[in-house]
């Protein structure tokens, strides 16, 4: 069953999700998981390709966007399913991801904004209620 890991940040900034969801990906990937992360929309997508060169000096994760069709440890979505096989889900977008149960984790990621905690509250009960264990981490 797939664990449920909500981290929960103290920022209300966007660009911190789409930050923390980069740093989690690169921490998943050195140590040796496949990682899909699921953006909201399009251009997310495109920002966090960008921003996985960037997000840290020195850093270097082989990603691509999924629609490249490339095999590598970190492919960036938005809605669409992975082709090959992942360990880890990484979900900024809004909605349920409708494969997250094909995953050994799934990492949510919920800021201070109102109606992105609104959100996250609601994908938590739906987690709940359905038995997917689940863990919290408070991030400073």
């Amino acid at each position: 069953m797939t664990q449920v890991d909500f981290y929960i940040l103290a920022t209300s900034d966007a660009s911190g999700r789409e930050r923390f969801a980069c740093r989690l990906a690169e921490k998943a990937f050195r140590a040796g998981y496949r990682v899909h992360l699921n953006s909201a929309t399009p251009e997310q997508a495109e920002q966090l390709d960008q921003l996985l060169w960037t997000f840290r000096p020195g850093s270097f994760i082989p990603h691509s966007l999924a629609q490249a069709g490339e095999e590598v440890p970190v492919l960036i979505g938005c809605g669409s399913e992975p082709a090959a096989e992942s360990d880890l889900l990484i979900n900024l977008a809004d909605d349920i991801p409708t494969c997250f149960s094909r995953f050994r984790r799934l990492a949510e990621i919920v800021d201070q904004d109102p109606q992105r905690r609104d959100r996250g509250r609601q994908r938590y009960r739906f987690y709940q209620e359905r038995g997917y264990p689940l863990v919290h981490h408070s991030i400073d």
